[in-house]
């Protein structure tokens, strides 16, 4: 749920194990499209006993230890050169500290399956900004016509023509703001991290280590340490951190380099599904038929802007 695929810089491959010993690419795909739908049902559950801030902290920091364990395993080092951790320091506020407080605050007041709904919007944001930052993205009809359509359909899950009652604006617009930020990012990190030496695994290990550190000086100011830790919160922040940012991420990049970021970025097409049927069954949360209408309209128009000319 962190970025389109197909933005990441082009950095050196993961080292990939030996055919036998992984699972069929179509099994990894599954589960992570799992694991990252869940990811909004677990921010949930973590705000209930967690400020937001801290709910966000813990999910970079339990996701930095899962990345810095494989690097560990792997025997490989962290990226060095202060410009380097200087350009990473930027890319964790775009990529994950402002992002995952920003959804973690939004789902104090609007469903988790709306967050995720929102997230889907990314690439059209992605899309939109590319057209200004990136000369390579060329405008095209069909690209545009899917930037429309994508926002026609954040409009329907919303219920613009009924003055958007029954869901808190300020929390949508966070949600929408979180996802905004992805794309912003990864144009930083095409920018300026694209010939960084180092795999995917070690930079992105390195970037939420020093998520981790700007986690915890905003912690530190603006929420009072908590008293108790109750356990299925508790457990929902570990799992978002080791499962949904670290292992999927590390899970992410192996799909990339054995089936190509075209086939890798579908995961985010089900995504919004999973998340809506996850807060549905398992929270009770309300489901209303725009809902489900306006995210199908949302994955139509995001479709349409990953399209290009061949």
């Amino acid at each position: 749920m962190s970025a389109p695929t197909t933005s990441r810089p082009a950095l050196s491959p993961v080292a990939a194990p030996a055919r036998g010993a992984r699972l069929d690419w179509r099994v990894r795909f599954a589960v992570l499209s799992v694991v990252w739908g869940f990811s909004f049902l677990l921010i949930k559950v973590g705000t209930e006993a967690y400020a937001p801030f801290q709910v966000a902290l813990g999910r970079v920091l339990f996701g930095a230890l899962a990345l810095l364990t494989v690097l560990l395993v792997r025997r490989e080092r962290l990226p060095r050169g202060r410009r380097t951790w200087g350009h990473l320091a930027v890319a964790a506020l775009l990529l994950n500290t402002a992002p995952f407080s920003l959804f973690a605050y939004a789902e104090l007041s609007i469903p988790s399956g709306l967050a995720g709904i929102c997230n889907a919007t990314s690439p059209l944001w992605g899309m939109a900004l590319s057209l200004v930052a990136l000369s390579e993205d060329r405008p095209t009809r069909r690209r545009f016509a899917g930037l429309g359509l994508g926002f026609l359909g954040v409009l329907t899950v919303l219920g613009a023509w009924q003055g958007f009652s029954g869901i808190d604006a300020k929390g949508a617009a966070l949600a929408l703001l979180a996802s905004l930020c992805y794309p912003i990012g990864w144009i930083y990190v095409r920018r300026t991290l694209a010939s960084t030496p180092g795999s995917p695994v070690a930079l992105t290990g390195a970037q939420l280590l020093v998520s981790t550190l700007q986690l915890l000086l905003v912690s530190a100011l603006f929420t009072s340490a908590p008293t108790s830790f109750p356990l299925w919160p508790t457990l929902s922040v570990i799992a978002l951190g080791a499962l949904g940012t670290g292992m999927a991420l590390q899970m992410q990049y192996g799909l990339v380099t054995e089936v190509g970021p075209t086939t890798a970025q579908m995961v985010a097409y089900f995504i919004p599904v999973i998340a809506t049927a996850a807060g549905v069954l398992l929270l009770g949360e309300q489901l209303h038929w725009n809902t489900p209408v306006g995210a199908a309209i949302v994955l139509a128009g995001a479709a349409l802007t990953q399209t290009r000319r061949h």
